[in-house]
C-alpha cells in the first residue's frame, strides 16, 4: 500500500507542480485569459498562483509540510473554480460543457485535498520520515527527554 500512496502522491502533486510551471512558462497567455474571465490584476495573479501550485505540488510529492501545501492548493482551487469556470454563465453548449467539466474536476481535486489533510504526518516515504524527523525528541546523556513535561 505504501507504493500506491507514493505513486498517488507523485501523480496528484505532479499535476499541480506541472500546472504551476505552466503558469510561469505561459504567463502572458494565461494572464490575458484570466483578465478576460474577470480576474483582477491578472498579470500579478498568474505568477502568484503559479507559485502556489508549484509549492503545493512539491509539498505533496515530497511530503514536506503536506497540510500547508494542501491548504495552498485548496486556496487556489476554490476561487479559481468559482471565477474562471462559471459554466452557468455560458450560452454556447460546448463551452458550457467544457466549463462544467473543469468546474467538476476542480471540485473533485478539492475533495481529494481535503481527504489527504486527514492523513497523519509525517507521511509514509516522505522526506521528513526518510530523514528520521518523525520523532522529534531530545536525548541528553542517553536519556530520552520526550516524556518530560514541556
Amino acid at each position: 500500500m505504501r507504493a500506491l500512496f507514493v505513486l498517488g502522491r507523485v501523480i496528484f502533486g505532479g499535476f499541480f507542480a506541472y500546472n504551476g510551471v505552466n503558469h510561469f512558462l505561459n504567463q502572458k497567455t494565461m494572464s490575458q485569459y484570466a483578465g478576460a474571465k474577470g480576474v483582477p490584476a491578472a498579470e500579478a495573479a498568474i505568477p502568484a498562483t503559479g507559485a502556489m501550485l508549484l509549492a503545493g505540488g512539491a509539498s505533496i510529492i515530497a511530503g514536506v509540510k503536506p497540510r500547508q501545501g494542501l491548504a495552498a492548493l485548496i486556496a487556489f482551487l476554490i476561487p479559481v473554480t468559482l471565477q474562471i469556470h462559471r459554466f452557468w454563465d455560458e450560452q454556447d453548449p460546448n463551452q458550457r460543457l467544457n466549463e462544467l467539466t473543469h468546474f467538476s474536476k476542480n471540485l473533485a481535486l478539492v475533495g481529494a485535498a481535503l481527504m489527504l489533510m486527514q492523513i497523519d504526518e509525517p507521511w509514509p516515504a516522505s522526506v521528513p520520515r526518510l530523514r528520521g524527523e518523525e520523532e522529534m525528541f531530545v536525548r541528553l546523556g542517553g536519556r530520552d527527554l520526550s516524556a518530560l513535561p514541556a
